[in-house]
């Protein structure tokens, strides 16, 4: 009776099995990036199908495209939408058009350091941004680190606020990105990040701002000369899939893309902020000067942007910026606590 017992329980097992299983079909998800290959975002592309690949017996597979090689990140967005291409990775400003509250992610001068941001994009805030995406064709899979973003250019050191007036300088293609710059007295001008490269080399812009390993894996060190730690803008993307990519996978194969994500988000998080602080460094190394904006100075950039603070946050909401702003503060008051 025990060995009946025993093969009953394993024909049961082998049953439940089968099915399981057979939910996991061959996939290749294309995943188009900015970037180039060699930069932690793509990394992170690498290391989320590695992990797509080890939970679901090699099945389930994304390939990378870096360097721009499918578009840019308004015409990725715009090919998930239409179902046209599995992934992307875009900086949470290309979000904005479609859905407002993304843009007060992209407030200027709002998070102190990257473990603030962790707390918010990760918590009730950033979740519930996560959850309109649906209604526009993605879903988003976790929100991976770009980092502070800081100036760069071909004319001069800067040392003052008042420095940055004058300089042409590229912007990401959205209307905080503009009025922030023109606030601070630049000539503004939105690009493609794919055109940035050759515009600066051949001078028809300035410089541009970004962080730190952006400038070092995207060798802007070959056409820019100054570069001011300026941390005006933390900046994030999101690991996004077409909704009719999600809609077409079985339960287990969504659960097997929700683990693997959660697991990239950690390794890019992890890599980036490393990769960043190497950067600085190397940059150095390849000639160009570097300068920090003194507190005094910080405060006229923060001085200068209030108006653009007090626009965008009735634009993006201001019932979103107030639950922002409310997050904050319950984030630095439990850092505070735990400091003590």
């Amino acid at each position: 009776m025990k060995l009946k017992s025993l093969a009953m329980a394993a024909t049961a097992l082998a049953m439940l099995a089968g099915p399981v299983s057979a939910q996991i079909k061959e996939r290749v998800f294309k995943v188009g990036v900015g970037l180039s290959e060699d930069h932690p975002q793509a990394m992170a592309v690498k290391h989320f199908s590695e992990q797509l690949a080890a939970r679901s017996g090699g099945k389930l597979v994304a390939k990378l495209y870096a360097s721009g090689s499918l578009g840019n990140d308004v015409s990725m967005t715009s090919a998930l939408r239409g179902g046209t291409l599995e992934m992307t990775v875009p900086d949470t400003s290309t979000l904005m058009s479609l859905i407002k509250p993304f843009g007060v992610l992209n407030l200027p001068l709002t998070f102190n350091n990257e473990q603030e941001a962790d707390a918010v994009l990760d918590g009730p805030f950033g979740q519930k941004l996560l959850a309109k995406l649906p209604e526009k064709g993605l879903i988003g899979l976790g929100y991976w680190e770009n980092g502070f973003r800081h100036v760069t250019n071909s004319r001069r050191p800067i040392n003052r606020a008042d420095d940055l007036g004058g300089l042409k300088l590229r912007v990401i293609q959205s209307p905080l990105f503009l009025d922030t710059f023109n606030a601070l007295g630049t000539n503004a001008t939105p690009m493609p990040f794919t055109e940035l490269y050759s515009a600066m080399e051949q001078a028809a812009v300035d410089g541009q701002e970004n962080p730190t390993a952006t400038i070092l894996a995207s060798k802007f060190y070959e056409v820019q000369k100054h570069l001011v730690l300026s941390r005006h803008m933390y900046s994030a993307w999101v690991l996004l899939m077409s909704k009719k990519t999600w809609d077409g996978l079985s339960p287990q194969e969504q659960k097997i893309v929700q683990e693997a994500a959660r697991e990239a988000t950690l390794y890019e998080r992890k890599t980036i902020r490393a990769f960043g602080n190497k950067a600085l460094g190397e940059l150095k190394k390849a000639g160009m000067q570097v300068t920090e904006l003194p507190p005094a100075e910080q405060a006229k950039l923060r001085a200068k942007l209030q108006p653009v603070l007090t626009k965008y946050s009735k634009e993006f909401g201001e019932e979103t910026t107030n639950e922002l702003m409310s997050e904050l503060a319950k984030v630095r008051k439990t850092n505070s606590i735990a400091a003590k």
